[in-house]
């Protein structure tokens, strides 16, 4: 029952750091893209709107971190 407790809480940081390596590979393609194509608008907005989901899902995935662990606990 112990282990089965700790299985989850590793996994459960594991998701979390799954969320914020695509949250950042997100927020670093917007980036990219801003860059790359500034001077277009509708790149200049697809850009933003990546970096915006990036954040958004760095944000999901420390909401549901937290959830979880406030559970186990």
């Amino acid at each position: 029952d112990n282990l089965a407790l700790e299985r989850t809480r590793l996994a459960n940081e594991r998701t979390l750091l799954a969320y914020a390596r695509t949250g950042i590979i997100l927020v670093a393609s917007g980036a990219t893209i801003m860059k790359l194509y500034g001077d277009d608008a509708r790149y200049l907005i697809a850009g933003l709107a990546l970096a915006a989901a990036g954040v958004g899902t760095i944000m999901l995935g420390v909401r549901r971190f937290r959830a979880l662990a406030r559970r186990l606990n």
